[in-house]
């Protein structure tokens, strides 16, 4: 008969849920279908509660997230036994908020009143387009990302890769649609 593994201290049952509860997007990475797309979708609400703030508010938030969410992503590795589980979808949140983050400064946040509601819906579904094709596609420097770092910080790599990409597709596109480049479809 192996021997009893001992309970684990209160502080790191605490630590483990909590982890596990972060790298899961709240349990969003639990659902049985397309767990890395609900985990982008999480980024939403959060972009839409911090989209009032000035933008290096929202700046350093997503730092900590980005923190924070290495952090989980490494708890949550552990306890599955695999590096980046497909049930750790923190990496989503934070990729896809940083495809939304340029929405800001450019004026285009759900509440700015210089957008159209059209142009703004354009943006926020380029953005979630972008980030996904990126992440999943994990061309050039989001593979290389996704190879090279190991631990919490490789399962949140490729994912901020793939939101530099996305938010530099979400930028442009807003540009098109401010120049008129869009021959009035909005």
């Amino acid at each position: 008969m192996p021997p009893e593994t001992p309970a684990p201290e209160p502080a790191d049952a605490v630590s483990r849920a909590v982890g596990l509860g972060l790298a899961t997007g709240l349990g969003a990475g639990l659902l049985p279908k397309a767990p890395g797309t609900f985990g982008s979708a999480l980024a939403f609400p959060i972009f839409v509660l911090f989209s009032p703030l000035p933008f290096w508010i929202q700046g350093v938030t997503w730092l900590g997230l980005w923190a924070v969410g290495t952090w989980a992503a490494g708890v949550a590795g552990a306890v599955y036994g695999v590096e980046d589980d497909g049930r750790i979808v923190i990496d989503e949140v934070v990729g896809q908020w940083l495809t939304l983050l340029p929405l800001v400064p450019l004026g285009a946040g759900i509440s700015a009143a210089t957008w159209s509601e059209s142009t703004s819906l354009v943006l926020l579904v380029t953005g979630f387009v972008a980030f996904r094709c990126f992440d999943i596609a994990k061309p050039g420097p989001v593979g290389w990302a996704e190879r090279n770092f190991k631990g919490g910080l490789g399962v949140m790599m490729d994912d901020v890769v793939a939101g530099g990409f996305g938010a530099v597709v979400v930028t442009v596109v807003a540009f098109a649609l401010a120049a008129g480049w869009a021959g009035g479809l909005l």
